[in-house]
């Protein structure tokens, strides 16, 4: 019965989704959509699979979802693949992990659909705490794609806001400290471009999955005046229709700064 019903509702899901997309590409888009990808091992356990599996799926998830911001024209993409903080989780998982962002960077740097797109590769965060294979595999995918500028794809990784901030920081008391620049002079167009993300835009839209409502230390400056979206299902199970709606919600809301 569950199978012949799958059947049914799969022709009018995909009717849904292509009625979706023609109504939203004559809305406002996001020109910068940021994703906390959460819920991987959540989803595997809820399968009875190894936390392995649910990061793999993630993966292959984030692969879709770039695919569907090319679709609607969404020129950047910036998602929260591992924070500082998820360095304390247990040796094994965290091998495991490490092996699947190498695999993936490289996979990326070679992707004939990113050269196809001019997909630029960037990774934001403190590259420096995670292990050689990883940071080579980074430089590779970043400098096969830094000619590219059609569409931006910001991977964050060993990534903490309020690390990036104080980093910021530094790097301006550094250039008072040199003379370079008077106290007075720093103004938030200053301290925005000293950060990971200063040659983008601010993100439009910021999407989290898993039904978690909190930011998670992710884009802490950056957010300030975003559009949020939670969704109440987990990453590696979000579907295209899921996001459609995410991007019908932005279009819904009257953007507005402070109040």
């Amino acid at each position: 019965m569950l199978f012949r019903l799958g059947r049914l509702l799969g022709p009018i899901y995909s009717v849904y989704q292509k009625r979706l997309v023609r109504n939203l590409q004559k809305g406002p888009m996001p020109h910068h959509l940021a994703v906390i990808m959460d819920g991987n091992r959540r989803f595997a356990e809820q399968l009875g699979l190894a936390p392995f599996e649910g990061h793999l799926r993630g993966r292959g998830k984030l692969e879709e979802m770039m695919e569907w911001c090319q679709e609607l024209g969404i020129r950047v993409l910036t998602v929260y693949a591992f924070s500082t903080e998820n360095l304390d989780r247990p040796k094994e998982e965290l091998e495991t992990l490490m092996d699947l962002f190498a695999d993936a960077f490289r996979q990326v740097g070679d992707d004939p659909r990113i050269h196809g797109s001019r997909v630029r590769v960037c990774a934001l965060g403190h590259r420096e705490l995670l292990p050689e294979r990883v940071r080579d595999a980074i430089a590779y995918a970043e400098e096969k794609t830094a000619h590219y500028e059609d569409y931006r794809y910001n991977i964050a990784v060993a990534y903490g806001g309020r690390q990036e901030i104080i980093q910021a920081m530094r790097q301006l008391a550094r250039r008072v400290q040199a003379g370079e620049l008077a106290p007075d002079e720093i103004d938030t167009e200053m301290v925005s471009k000293h950060l990971y993300t200063g040659d983008l835009p601010d993100p439009d839209l910021i999407l989290r999955t898993s039904g978690e409502e909190r930011v998670s230390n992710f884009l802490l400056w950056q957010l300030a005046y975003s559009e949020f979206y939670f969704a109440d299902v987990y990453w590696p199970a979000l579907r295209k229709v899921d996001f459609l709606r995410a991007i019908r919600a932005y279009q819904q809301r009257r953007r507005r700064r402070g109040l």
